[in-house]
């Protein structure tokens, strides 16, 4: 039977999130608000099988992510053919040890230290104690002293004013400019705009005087493990992100243990940033070629 692979859409996320559930290793790539978010800019298809969902990037240039699955349960070698004929990347540390006990030889394996996720612990960001966040707290306190700010959970009643500060904060760091801030602005539009039809979507708000200063964007990635997707705060308020942070998770992952706030990108400041938070393990992920 021939593949038929179709755009990434709302209509197939209950069949998706099934497949996902069966996974033994879940990296924040592969939440449905994820792969939904940015599946205009990686021009991302999908494919339904029985027990797997084959998902292709096409931009800019066509290549696999880890499909999904009972990875465990899958005889891969009736797969074989399909492998060998696909590039993959995003591959889960898990999944590449099942392929590697599977196939040996037959594939290259190659580390992406960009695209690992970095996994908290949630009690830790939000106590902020000790040395190691010191300079945390310090930025969380001189908010809380400065602005009499608000904070409340994102809900559909006030979806239409976080569109409107996070076109406010791309003019101001001027996302015209960057491929990679217009990209992800077209991606967090798409998850806002479909608030209530996503499952398993959470939020906070933090506003001043009445005004929106930052937001978060999130979702519930495992049993313990809320995965953070956006985050964006006004720079005038000094303190802001430090503070989004904090009482979000405060107020919305209680129930949960660790906090995935995925990957760097090989951006150095961004893991400079990331590693500043002090991570307790990384998520591992890498890009897998099957030779002939």
């Amino acid at each position: 039977m021939p593949i038929e692979f179709h755009p990434v859409s709302l209509r197939d996320q209950e069949q998706y999130l099934l497949l996902l559930a069966q996974c033994s290793q879940k990296t924040s790539d592969y939440s449905f608000a994820n792969i939904f978010g940015w599946a205009e800019e990686y021009g991302l298809e999908w494919f339904f099988e029985k027990d797997l969902v084959w998902i292709r990037q096409q931009k800019p240039e066509p290549v696999y992510w880890a499909p999904i699955g009972s990875w465990e349960k899958i005889d891969w070698e009736e797969h074989a053919t399909r492998l060998r004929s696909a590039r993959f990347q995003r591959v889960p540390e898990e999944l590449a040890r099942i392929w590697r006990g599977c196939f040996g030889e037959r594939l290259v394996v190659s580390d992406a230290r960009g695209q690992w996720d970095y996994i908290y612990l949630v009690r830790e960001l939000v106590e902020l104690k000790g040395n190691r966040f010191h300079k945390k707290k310090n930025h969380f306190n001189q908010f809380d002293r400065n602005y009499q700010a608000v904070y409340h959970d994102l809900d559909m009643d006030c979806v239409e004013r976080v569109l409107e500060m996070q076109q406010n904060w791309c003019s101001w760091k001027e996302c015209a400019h960057s491929d990679a801030l217009e990209a992800e602005n077209t991606a967090i539009g798409r998850v806002l705009k479909e608030w209530d039809r996503i499952p398993g979507l959470k939020g906070g708000v933090l506003e001043v005087n009445e005004e929106i200063v930052a937001y978060t964007v999130a979702e519930a990635l495992t049993e313990n493990t809320m995965v953070i997707h956006f985050e964006k705060g006004h720079t005038g308020y000094k303190g802001v992100y430090q503070a989004i942070n904090k009482l979000f998770l405060a107020n919305a992952a209680s129930g949960f243990e660790y906090v995935n706030r995925e990957q760097d990108l090989d951006d150095e400041g961004l893991r400079k940033a990331k590693l500043s938070y002090n991570p307790v393990r990384f998520l591992k992920k890498s890009s897998v070629r099957f030779l002939g």
